[in-house]
């Protein structure tokens, strides 16, 4: 009976081992068969950044005149899930990033560094080596040398010590092997405080860049920590090719926004005098699909900073109209509005711009930043505001 019973246990434990065995076996097939799709896929890019000033002032010509150098590090998680955000961006990465650079005297512009959150949109089929990236960024830069009458007089393109910042990047990524790529590419950046404070003729910059992306896989660290190993998973994700755009829940809708700003005007320069702005809309909106719309609507807008050239109140309000474009992808909507006074212009010019980030917080509500521009491209002021859709077709 002891020799069964010997007998049983050394075959039960024969069988857990090999149960083991399978198990961990067929766990490293999978790696080694699905590893493109398993995981938490992640990646970090260095690039450098130079180029020249497109500048509009009229007292910086000199010394922005050799152009500018920066740094760009960015953090991206690359999503691999057939959710909301990978079927309406087509597996768009996220991330954030840091961006330092000279961009001429510092004395005059300071050292300026930026904080921001940004997108990659790839343009091209997943199979392709060679792969090409639209990245739009938004977000904050710090650490600059405003103007100020006495120790910065000549500075008339940043008024306060932080700005909007705002660039667009169109790259290529060349996969040089399994885990790193060539960077390479143009960008545009734009540093701006939206006439909050003056002066406000903004930091405009077009260059190039390069650099190097590393691609990685933390599932890396679950299944081997050996660093001479060779049981490796993909460091890549194998995006599927972009499904056709689905339709939205409804094709029409009527929105109706509110927003508050705050400007200053030239001749108050230097000091802490501002002025407070209001924005109303009410849109007519008609939905493509998810990613592709038009919107065509009224504006009412109250400017108090026109008081010192009209004391009555009542000439503070204008009254616009304005169309537009709208790119959706999952909860947020990029907004692109031109548009044209119906009343005196009050000095703005024949048309405004207004581009916009809008957040959607429910099917009904919404959150929205946006930039007010005057005669053209001139800042007019930086808005934020709410909206509701009280009418859905």
């Amino acid at each position: 009976m002891q020799n069964n019973m010997k007998k049983n246990i050394t075959r039960t434990i024969k069988t857990i081992l090999w149960i083991t065995i399978l198990i961990f076996s067929f766990k490293n097939y999978m790696y080694s068969q699905n590893d493109t799709k398993k995981g938490t896929f992640k990646t970090l890019t260095v690039t450098g950044h130079s180029g020249a000033h497109i500048y509009t002032g009229e007292s910086l010509s000199e010394k922005l005149q050799y152009g500018y150098g920066g740094v760009n590090l960015k953090f991206s998680w690359v999503p691999n899930k057939e959710d909301d955000w990978s079927l309406d961006t087509g597996y768009a990465a996220y991330g954030i990033g840091f961006y330092t650079a000279n961009i001429g005297d510092p004395e005059v512009f300071g050292n300026p560094h930026a904080l921001f959150g940004f997108i990659n949109f790839f343009l091209s089929k997943p199979y392709r080596r060679n792969v090409l990236e639209l990245s739009p960024a938004f977000g904050l830069t710090y650490n600059l040398e405003p103007y100020n009458p006495e120790t910065n007089p000549f500075n008339d393109a940043i008024g306060a010590k932080m700005a909007v910042y705002f660039s667009v990047d169109f790259v290529g990524a060349y996969k040089l092997n399994r885990e790193i790529d060539l960077i390479y590419g143009v960008d545009f950046k734009h540093f701006s405080n939206g006439r909050t404070f003056t002066p406000n003729f903004g930091l405009n910059m077009f260059g190039f860049n390069g650099g190097m992306r590393y691609n990685f896989n933390t599932n890396q660290k679950r299944l081997d920590r050996d660093p001479y190993t060779t049981n490796v998973v993909s460091s890549r994700f194998m995006r599927p090719e972009r499904p056709k755009t689905r339709k939205n829940d409804f094709n029409n809708s009527v929105d109706v926004y509110a927003a508050l700003g705050v400007v200053q005007n030239e001749a108050d320069k230097g000091t802490n005098r501002q002025f407070g702005t209001f924005s109303g809309t009410i849109d007519y909106r008609r939905y493509f699909n998810r990613m592709h719309g038009i919107s065509a609507g009224l504006d009412f807008f109250f400017d108090n900073s026109l008081s010192e050239k009209y004391p009555e109140t009542s000439d503070r309000f204008l009254l616009a109209f304005h169309y537009g474009y709208d790119f959706m992808f999952q909860r947020f909507d990029i907004r692109l509005n031109v548009g044209h006074y119906l009343t005196d212009d009050r000095g703005k010019g024949n048309f405004f711009l207004r581009p916009a980030l809008q957040y959607e917080i429910s099917k009904s509500f919404y959150a929205q930043f946006g930039l007010k521009t005057s005669a053209g491209a001139a800042a007019d002021w930086i808005e934020f505001g709410v909206g509701i859709k009280p009418f859905k077709w």
